[in-house]
């Protein structure tokens, strides 16, 4: 629990970025990014193209959509850690379809989305969509 080290993008070589235990859970990262930031980073770029398509079968284009991924930590009770909780959470529109059919887009890009099928091992995935059209 006391580790550092650093990873590196090496197909999109957009960088190299330190990493370290004590880090993981701090209130200030100073930073310093963790697994889970790269999950949440991960996680809500997959879910927004995937949230595209979906309105893309509805015959509606995004406008604007905003995804945030909160990931958290926590205690695993049969020892080590856990991702216990993701939070998606997206706002935004979409020409071509009303809040209904932007929101029955969002929850299928939730189910749809390869990171949140890959992520099902988490306890609970959650969704908030705040239409704003």
């Amino acid at each position: 629990q006391e580790g550092s080290g650093q990873l590196e993008l090496t197909i999109s070589g957009t960088g190299t970025f330190p990493v370290s235990f004590p880090k993981r859970a701090a209130d200030d990262a100073d930073g310093t990014t963790s697994p889970e930031e790269l999950i949440a980073a991960a996680h809500s770029s997959c879910y927004s193209m995937a949230l595209a398509g979906e309105l893309g079968n509805l015959d509606a284009s995004p406008e604007q959509v905003e995804v945030t991924a909160d990931v958290t930590l926590s205690p695993d009770p049969a020892g080590g850690f856990q991702i216990s909780t993701i939070a998606l959470s997206v706002r935004g529109y979409a020409t071509g379809t009303d809040e209904a059919g932007f929101r029955k887009a969002a929850e299928a890009a939730k189910d749809g989305c390869p990171v949140s099928k890959a992520l099902a091992g988490v306890g609970e995935i959650t969704l908030d969509v705040t239409y704003e059209g």
